[in-house]
């Protein structure tokens, strides 16, 4: 049932960040969006369907105001200066700003229900959350439990973000950096010491570099690496930026789920 009118409901609205673009699509509700970001590769199809019109740290101003928004959605305090100069010549935004699994969750349904596709919103959520559920339950029957070392950039290292860390802790791995999780920003989640993963021997590496490609070679010929559990053993894997680092609909299905299939790989091997 939808609760919302439609005409409550935003009818022209730009996504800054590709999160909010493929979870319209998925409630059916695309022919809202009237701009999106550069990045955007989910789906496949908003990139010929609608024009771009930012990056993540950039946008342009003057086009997004020539596709007269009633409401644009972006992502994190590092969108604070274009949320801004929207604001200023009158658009309404809506920065959101998660970095857990929860946090994502409570984003989408609010989406949803600001575009009057709440119900709809929950069965998705819920489908998600089920698939969750799922591999916590086979995580919990694991006799061991690999020590997974993941890294969102090579140089410098940095490791998961917090929503990444903690799917990785449902599909059955421990992040070598936790701790290090709960640092919103990049620039605090660098391992300031390389040779510090070295010492907490990872059995498990998985590369993610924000969009350049994962070179597993050059990471099993760092310095001190021969001997890392993951190289000696192979285990170094690549999950694609758009499916595990965008806070949204990817990192909850398609992202987790490879999270999901490495760990349980590695537990048939060494298990």
């Amino acid at each position: 049932m939808n609760l919302v009118p439609d005409s409550y409901s935003p009818r022209r609205i730009v996504c800054l960040t590709e999160e909010t673009t493929e979870w319209l699509y998925l409630l059916g509700q695309e022919h809202r969006i009237v701009g999106i970001s550069g990045y955007t590769v989910r789906p496949r199809r908003a990139r010929n369907e609608k024009p771009r019109v930012s990056a993540f740290l950039t946008a342009k101003i003057d086009q997004i105001l020539a596709l007269e928004p009633d409401c644009v959605f972006g992502f994190s305090d590092l969108q604070a200066d274009i949320a801004s100069a929207l604001v200023r010549r009158g658009v309404q935004v809506t920065v959101f700003n998660q970095r857990s699994v929860a946090e994502i969750f409570a984003m989408l349904w609010q989406v949803a229900a600001l575009v009057g596709q709440a119900a709809r919103g929950e069965q998705l959520l819920a489908q998600m959350r089920g698939q969750l559920e799922r591999f916590a339950e086979q995580a919990r029957a694991l006799s061991r439990r690999p020590r997974v070392f993941f890294e969102e950039w090579d140089e410098p290292p940095i490791s998961a973000i917090r929503w990444v860390s903690e799917l990785l802790t449902i599909a059955g791995g421990d992040d070598c950096f936790e701790e290090l999780s709960r640092q919103s920003l990049g620039k605090d989640r660098i391992v300031q010491d390389p040779m510090e993963i070295v010492r907490r021997n990872p059995e498990i590496v998985i590369g993610s570099w924000c969009g350049k490609k994962f070179r597993p070679e050059r990471v099993a010929a760092r310095p001190g690496w021969q001997e890392v559990a993951a190289v000696r053993t192979g285990q170094l894997f690549e999950i694609k930026s758009a499916d595990i680092l965008q806070p949204g609909p990817a990192a909850l299905t398609d992202g987790v789920a490879q999270l999901h299939r490495i760990v349980m790989d590695w537990s048939l091997r060494h298990g």
